[in-house]
């Protein structure tokens, strides 16, 4: 092999595996990976909460089989028969503790907040579950549920309206504790005492199952990390110290510094969506020459490559 096949080979091998560690940037994205890549033969298996298989449609839907698995519409029988993902931790959670939450809710959010987009689109808080349950469960937070009868048939997770509560089945418990603890660490959220005591009781009573190891690895070949506490890398104990590995600043104080104003660029970061490059208001020639539709604002370098984006080449 000459020098120069071994240096195109190589190049091939970087920029192969460079792409497989791209993290999904928006919601739309992660749903396309998941179906692709990790729940790619899961459909034959059942979904998350009422183990209903289903048939795939479109780039992520799905047409689920309800008799096969004995569920029984409660209301939306058009949801009812759809896949959909759901933020096992809600957008709503972890979006209030945003500023861009108080300044236009989720639709701002995803517009205005980088951040925000990769929380949105991480790929360790979804799960394909059946759309009616999904929109019952709402924002809820999970814990116990008592005295309401079964409401979707064989399927066996419990909604308490009144309450603003909702049950996931059993074999789910361990998971979705692990999951409530990586959205955290990784995005500084805060965790009432309540809830960790019901998560840690969960993550106890159902250690990870084979299936979550291997959803685990799915994922992290496409994100670039693992969730710490399916691995068993970080255990969660009450008050935990966050990690906050995901953010720029802590999530809690969004208020710039006393003297950003000295360090601030003269004008937003430009980045381009499409090849992920971004560009400074100075030292940079190409910071006007990408197409409006393809631009997206940033107001740091930190927080445009806290979204996946890289300094263009040509900046001085």
């Amino acid at each position: 092999m000459t020098l120069l096949k071994r240096g195109l080979l190589a190049l091939f091998v970087c920029l192969f595996t460079l792409s497989a560690l791209a993290a999904p940037q928006h919601f739309a994205e992660a749903k396309k990976e998941l179906r692709d890549h990790v729940y790619n033969d899961r459909n034959q298996v059942g979904d998350a909460y009422c183990q209903c298989t289903w048939d795939w449609t479109g780039r992520t839907g799905g047409r689920v089989h309800l008799r096969e698995c004995g569920y029984q519409v409660r209301a939306q029988a058009n949801r009812a028969a759809r896949i959909e993902w759901e933020h096992i931790v809600p957008a709503s959670n972890f979006g209030r503790q945003r500023q861009c939450w108080q300044n236009g809710g989720r639709r701002n959010c995803v517009s205005e907040d980088p951040v925000f987009r990769v929380m949105e689109a991480d790929m360790h808080n979804l799960t394909p579950v059946v759309g009616e349950v999904n929109g019952d469960r709402s924002n809820y937070n999970f814990g116990p549920v008592r005295n309401v009868a079964a409401q979707y048939g064989a399927c066996d997770f419990k909604v308490d309206f009144k309450h603003r509560t909702a049950q996931p089945p059993p074999a789910l418990r361990g998971q979705v504790a692990r999951v409530y603890f990586y959205m955290a660490d990784r995005y500084d959220l805060r965790l009432s005492k309540q809830q960790q005591r019901l998560l840690m009781a969960w993550d106890r009573g159902h250690p990870v199952s084979a299936w979550e190891r291997q959803r685990d690895r799915r994922i992290a070949a496409i994100m670039g990390h693992s969730n710490p506490f399916v691995t068993g890398e970080r255990s969660w104990t009450l008050n935990h110290r966050n990690s906050r590995e995901g953010l720029v600043s802590s999530i809690a104080d969004s208020r710039p510094p006393a003297n950003a104003e000295s360090v601030r660029p003269t004008g937003p970061i430009h980045g381009n969506r499409n090849s992920k490059v971004y560009h400074l208001p100075q030292g940079c020639p190409s910071y006007n020459a990408m197409k409006p539709s393809n631009r997206v604002n940033f107001d740091s370098e930190a927080a445009a490559r806290a979204a996946g984006y890289r300094k263009a080449g040509n900046c001085r």
